[in-house]
């Protein structure tokens, strides 16, 4: 906590004073390009990566990614109110859903039940990413390396057509006034890998 509280006082003295200006435009409201739907994984840092500053990007962090298909619920929906809020509200123009290598919330997709019983309400979101783990499975791959990058880039392209199942954004895309994008960050390089959607492939961002 004490190199929490020291940043705090960091960010204030230099951060703050060198972006003044910015915060003070900020203050009455935001208007963010970029809605960003990435991990909570701690080693993933949305401005760190893409050099943005505050009021830039609207974040969406969870286990895996994932964007639930879309639904009209009584239910309390996290995930899909701040999409909801991003484009009907904010008005941003575009969507980045950004995997990563590692991904523990991928990797978990391959627990026994016995482990996953005991993350219960982890178990159940994880649910959703279940047609990834099928269609990884359905090519029988064997090498561990590459089933765990193949699922964490096909759940990419998921939560990518999961974002056309929400009506709102299906007319905007449709209309080119909002685009989607699919990216795959390596941890270990810090290299960020663009989904084509001409070839089907990620392709190294230049």
């Amino acid at each position: 906590m004490q190199k929490l509280l020291e940043g705090l006082n960091k960010f204030k003295e230099n951060d703050f004073e060198t972006h003044k200006e910015l915060f003070e435009e900020l203050r009455e409201a935001q208007n963010p390009h970029t809605l960003f739907i990435g991990c909570s994984d701690s080693r993933l840092d949305p401005n760190l990566i893409t050099q943005t500053l505050p009021g830039e990007l609207f974040v969406v962090r969870n286990i895996a990614n994932i964007v639930p298909p879309y639904r009209k619920s009584q239910e309390y929906l996290s995930t899909t109110s701040a999409i909801e809020y991003a484009v009907k509200v904010l008005k941003i123009q575009h969507i980045v859903v950004c995997g990563h290598s590692n991904c523990g919330g991928c990797r978990s997709l391959y627990l026994p039940d016995e482990i996953l019983s005991t993350i219960p309400h982890t178990k159940k979101w994880l649910e959703l990413a279940v047609p990834v783990k099928n269609k990884v499975l359905a090519d029988v791959i064997e090498e561990k390396g590459k089933r765990e990058w193949m699922t964490e880039q096909i759940n990419i392209l998921e939560q990518m057509k999961n974002l056309l199942t929400y009506p709102f954004i299906q007319e905007k895309y449709t209309e080119k006034t909002l685009s989607i994008y699919g990216w795959y960050y390596m941890i270990e390089t810090g290299e960020v890998y663009i989904y084509n959607k001409q070839n089907g492939l990620f392709e190294l961002s230049n």
